[in-house]
């Protein structure tokens, strides 16, 4: 069985702390969301190789980061876009990943911004006891924020109906973006071939449940799709648990650091109040207090207070007035 791990997206709602460094490579405690992934498939023996779909600017870090991981399964494989107006959309990454790789064998689909609580090995297992494509799913638990995603209809485990972002959701049991097919399954080029929308693969699985059975590996665990800061802050508070994480070589000085704070190396903490936060390498907060906010590396903000904002790098936020 081959894995691909989809790490083509730009990440535009994580900007400015995104533009520059691809979202599955941002921190998650003391792992990246990426490398969950990658712990799970080096140690399930059924996956032989593992390919990072990635677009052409992001290539040179996930490179490095492949590198000195230590992982021995994953290999990058680059699709020729550099922007997000070039995008094949990922059904159509997937289409010539398949051809580019010479895939002939049963294929994991998992995105590489999943934080999922599930042990990927049990997924597999469900797969292998139908030997048909699978889906997992998950109970959002809230009609508006099902709209955003593939709505799941079931027959005991078997899928009768799919839609992709519904404006009227019937239940808000969602598809997320982990998959598994058999090598029959993988038919993205007749699929794109009949016109279809390339963009999401839940356009591909809701096309697929009209031609052959899919099932569904509905889960409880927790689950996070990196997408916005705010569902990135919870995945950390949910890693975190209530603790904080300070790197040695930061230093904190006459502040309080309150509960789910990942302070990073060479960060300077001084007379402030941190909780519910991130602050990346070299920043330094004097004075403040922050809250539910990401502070990108080498910003300086002095006497200002924050919550629920998204610092870029190297910016200098100071309060004259205080």
């Amino acid at each position: 069985m081959k894995a691909v791990v989809l790490a083509g997206g730009y990440a535009t709602r994580l900007w400015p702390v995104t533009k520059h460094r691809p979202k599955m490579l941002l921190p998650i405690g003391e792992t990246t969301v990426i490398d969950r992934i990658f712990d799970a498939l080096e140690a399930d023996d059924r996956i032989e190789d593992v390919y990072v779909s990635t677009n052409e600017r992001f290539a040179p870090e996930f490179e490095t980061h492949i590198a000195e991981s230590g992982f021995e399964k994953p290999t990058l494989s680059v699709e020729e876009t550099a922007s997000e107006d070039e995008k094949f959309g990922v059904v159509g990454a997937l289409r010539q990943l398949v051809d580019r790789e010479g895939i002939d064998d049963d294929l994991l689909v998992v995105a590489g911004d999943n934080l999922i609580g599930f042990d990927l090995s049990e997924f597999i297992d469900f797969f292998e006891s139908g030997d048909t494509a699978t889906l997992a799913a998950y109970d959002v638990d809230d009609r508006e924020k099902a709209k955003s995603y593939g709505l799941v209809e079931l027959d005991g485990d078997r899928v009768i109906d799919f839609q992709e972002k519904p404006d009227e959701p019937n239940s808000t049991l969602v598809s997320i973006a982990c998959y598994a097919f058999p090598r029959e399954s993988l038919r993205f080029g007749e699929y794109l071939a009949d016109g279809n929308n390339p963009d999401e693969p839940g356009w591909f699985i809701q096309w697929l449940q009209t031609h052959e059975p899919v099932r569904a590996f509905v889960f409880e665990e927790p689950w996070f799709d990196i997408g916005t800061p705010e569902s990135y802050l919870d995945a950390i508070a949910w890693e975190l648990d209530g603790d904080s994480v300070i790197a040695e070589s930061a230093t904190v000085e006459r502040s309080t650091i309150g509960e789910n704070v990942h302070v990073m190396a060479d960060a300077e903490i001084v007379d402030s109040t941190l909780d519910g936060s991130l602050v990346f390498e070299g920043a330094t907060i004097e004075g403040c207090e922050i809250h539910d906010t990401i502070i990108d590396r080498e910003t300086r903000i002095e006497d200002v207070d924050l919550a629920g904002a998204l610092i870029g790098a190297h910016t200098q936020l100071t309060n004259g007035n205080r």
